[in-house]
C-alpha cells in the first residue's frame, strides 16, 4: 500500500481522484495504513481548537454484514420519509438506491472491509462541521494512498442504534456524525463531472480614487 508520506501526488490531484467508490476488492487495510489515514484525518480545522472527533474502526465482516442489514431493514421500513435522500427520478443517477436494498445481496457498505466511524459529542454548535472536515481530510488521504472511500449516511441509523453504540465502546452521549468505507478499490467509476460553481455575489472594495488618466 502506498504511504501517505511516499505518495508524490498533489493536493489539487488528491481532490480531482476522489471517487465515491462503491465495489471493493477483497484486500484488506492494515493497521498502519488505517492509522495514517486517521492521523490525516485530525490535521483538520476544528472550531476553537475543540478537536471532539472520536473514531471506530471496524473491521469485523460479520458485523459489517449485520449493521448493513439493519440499516437496509430502516430504510425499507421508512422509505417514504428516506425517499428524498436518494435520486427518486425516472432515471436516477444512482440505479435507484431504495430499488435495491430489497436484494438480499446488497450491502450499503458495498462490501468494503474497514469501517470508520466519526463520532463526537455534542459539546458546540461546530462539532459536526468539525467531523465533516476530518472525514474529508481522510478521503483526500486515502485518495493519495490509492484506496477508495464511501460516505455512507444510509448507515447512520443502524449504528446510532443503542445496542451497536454499546457493542462498539460508543458512550450514550457520544453520536456517530461520519460513517465511511474504505478499502482497494475493484474498479473506479467514471469521472461525473461537476457543475461550476455558482457565484452568487462577488462583492469587492470599490477603489478610493479612479484611475489616473495618462497623459503625454
Amino acid at each position: 500500500m502506498t504511504s501517505l508520506t511516499s505518495s508524490t501526488m498533489t493536493v489539487a490531484d488528491a481532490i480531482h481522484r476522489r471517487r465515491s467508490v462503491r465495489s471493493y476488492t477483497t484486500e484488506a487495510i492494515d493497521e498502519a495504513t488505517v492509522r495514517a489515514l486517521l492521523t490525516a484525518a485530525v490535521q483538520a480545522p476544528t472550531a476553537m481548537h475543540a478537536e471532539p472527533w472520536m473514531f471506530v474502526v471496524v473491521q469485523d465482516r460479520p458485523a459489517l454484514k449485520r449493521y448493513s442489514d439493519m440499516a437496509k431493514a430502516t430504510l425499507l421500513k421508512e422509505a417514504e420519509r428516506y425517499g428524498n435522500l436518494h435520486d427518486p427520478s425516472v432515471t436516477p443517477k444512482n440505479d435507484g438506491f431504495l430499488a435495491v436494498l430489497g436484494r438480499a445481496g446488497f450491502n450499503v457498505f458495498y462490501n468494503a472491509g474497514t469501517l470508520i466511524l466519526i463520532c463526537s459529542r455534542s459539546t458546540n454548535p461546530f462539532v459536526a462541521a468539525d467531523c465533516w472536515l476530518a472525514a474529508e481530510n481522510l478521503m483526500l488521504a486515502a485518495a493519495a494512498m490509492g484506496l477508495g472511500t464511501c460516505c455512507i449516511g444510509s448507515a447512520l441509523h443502524a449504528v446510532n442504534a443503542p445496542d451497536v453504540k454499546a457493542e462498539l465502546g460508543i458512550a450514550p452521549d457520544v453520536n456517530v456524525v461520519a460513517a465511511i468505507v474504505a478499502g482497494v478499490p475493484a474498479e473506479l467509476p467514471v469521472p461525473q463531472g461537476r457543475k461550476e460553481p455558482v457565484i452568487l455575489t462577488w462583492k469587492k472594495t470599490a477603489s478610493d480614487h479612479a484611475p489616473l488618466d495618462q497623459e503625454c
